[in-house]
């Protein structure tokens, strides 16, 4: 399933299948990173983005959970957001290979604001083992 937030992203990686991270006893997650352009702010955006997960069946029940879509905003330009609701960068890139490598895919050269480091750099440094296949 391809899901686009915009009618015409400016890129979008290929899909990707991860066994399940954090609660690891649910099938496994198909992940995509998209590029896209946005005129609303980041917490506009976030409520947005909320949204559309209600409207395609996410329930949030417990952390890590089965759900039917997360959609996440990993980065928004170079800003960095520390706000209750909303932390920009997403402060799990550099641990999840499912984010990591669609994002190489994408961005590899993309630098990190808040560690400096490239997205390139950050997925061969990165600790997590999970296998990720396109799908």
């Amino acid at each position: 399933m391809r899901i686009c937030l915009a009618p015409d992203p400016k890129k979008a990686s290929s899909v990707y299948e991860t066994a399940a991270w954090g609660n690891t006893q649910q099938a496994a997650f198909l992940n995509q990173v998209i590029e896209l352009e946005t005129k609303l702010a980041p917490t506009a955006l976030l409520r947005e983005l909320l949204t559309i997960e209600t409207h395609l069946g996410r329930i949030r029940k417990k952390k890590w959970g089965k759900r039917t879509i997360d959609i996440d905003i990993l980065y928004y330009g170079n800003s960095i957001i520390q706000e209750p609701e909303l932390i920009i960068p997403h402060p799990e890139i550099a641990k999840r290979r499912f984010t990591l490598v669609p994002l190489d895919e994408l961005t590899p050269d993309l630098i990190d604001p808040v560690s400096g480091k490239s997205v390139r750099q950050m997925l061969s440094e990165c600790k997590d083992t999970l296998e990720v296949s396109v799908f």
